[in-house]
């Protein structure tokens, strides 16, 4: 067992931090007080590779494995958990493509989408449909040559700015083997959007209901076959719980950092707070928690890459102790700060608005104990 990093992966670390750094970090107030998606920015992302991380590179990806694309999104969290959400987002809808599509569609899509040039939104979640995801209730018709898609998708990151919609609809009434994947353009017919979501954190990225009203694409966007969608739903989110939990570790590592130089700096009865034992001892169970959740991320990563029989339950582990204790983390440091934790001067605030949303998407920390349930009990 070799727990230490490659040449080649602190290299891409590295060059993660050093674009997180320099790109990210200075801007991320500013991106999450004005609301605004730094487009500029992702392109520049894109420039490095990082929208499409785990593309194969006959697709026009990097090829790279789960565990770099985990590496990547941890230090862009550092900088700003919202805009490499979205950013991870992507690439699990990029990767949907090339993996399942065909050539036409990898030849089609999946070039601008590498360099992001172009934005991809995954769209699964409705209305009525959230934990249940198998209970979709938008539906696609094949007419001819076309497939008219009805039916509306909520809490879409993307939604109404993104170029590049994955659509999960429904093509049969048999349950979730009667669900499909479909490939929809912006401005399309029929496609159109909600208002933006007003939200609590990843202010950076829009969010927005995704509906669809006779909507017609041709059929050639057909991902894969009929019926596969739920399929190619949950493998696509295998890989997105795995960078979601990356996320959180960024996140938490950030304000981990800001506490540890806080404490440091902050004097109360005559002496640092970072001389008090009860610091202390914070200090050292929120880095001990936090290196536990990443081991696990890393070990999870692995197995997905290699597509190991327990890789689902093994990602729903990572993705269930790295968004918990990244929260908990993130909030302990937001206590050490005391008062001024609370403020927007410090970046604490922010990063404790933006995971908390971690521990509800890419499927809820309470069905990630279902999964993981499952896996133990199925036979």
């Amino acid at each position: 067992m070799d727990f230490s990093l490659n040449e080649d992966q602190r290299a891409i670390q590295d060059m993660a931090r050093s674009f997180t750094a320099d790109m990210i970090t200075p801007e991320a107030h500013k991106w999450d007080e004005d609301k605004v998606w730094p487009a500029d920015v992702a392109k520049a992302a894109g420039e490095l590779g990082f929208g499409s991380i785990y593309v194969s590179e006959e697709g026009g990806g990097c090829g790279l494995s789960r565990v770099e694309s985990v590496l990547i999104f941890e230090q862009l969290s550092m900088g700003c958990p919202s805009t490499a959400a979205m950013i991870s987002i992507h690439n699990m809808a990029t990767w949907m493509i090339d993996c399942f599509g065909n050539d036409d569609q990898r030849a089609r899509f999946v070039g601008e989408l590498s360099t992001l040039e172009k934005m991809a939104s995954y769209c699964l979640t409705e209305p009525g449909a959230g934990s249940d995801a198998a209970s979709l209730k938008t539906k696609a018709v094949r007419d001819g040559d076309e497939y008219v898609l009805n039916g509306s998708k909520a809490f879409i990151s993307g939604g109404g700015t993104s170029d590049v919609y994955v659509v999960m609809a429904r093509t049969s009434d048999d349950g979730a083997k009667g669900i499909s994947c479909f490939i929809v353009e912006k401005d399309t017919p029929g496609l159109s959007f909600g208002a933006q979501e007003k939200k609590l954190g990843w202010h950076s990225q829009p969010t927005a209901a995704v509906m669809f009203d006779d909507c017609r694409i041709p059929a050639a966007n057909l991902v894969g076959a009929e019926g596969l969608g739920f399929k190619i739903a949950m493998q696509g989110l295998d890989g997105g719980r795995l960078n979601i939990g990356a996320c959180s570790i960024g996140g938490a590592q950030r304000a981990l950092d800001e506490a540890v130089t806080y404490t440091k700096d902050r004097k109360q009865f005559g002496k640092s707070i970072a001389d008090f034992q009860a610091t202390q001892f914070k200090l050292a169970d929120m880095a001990t928690e936090l290196e536990a959740a990443r081991l696990l991320l890393y070990a999870a990563a692995q197995k997905v890459t290699n597509k190991a029989p327990d890789a689902a339950a093994a990602a729903a582990m990572a993705k269930r102790l790295a968004t918990d204790t990244g929260f908990d983390v993130v909030n302990a440091s937001l206590q050490l700060h005391g008062g001024y934790g609370y403020l927007q001067d410090y970046p604490i605030e922010r990063i404790l608005r933006d995971l908390r949303v971690h521990q509800i998407l890419e499927g809820t920390n309470e069905i990630m104990r279902v999964v993981i349930s499952r896996s133990l009990l199925k036979d």
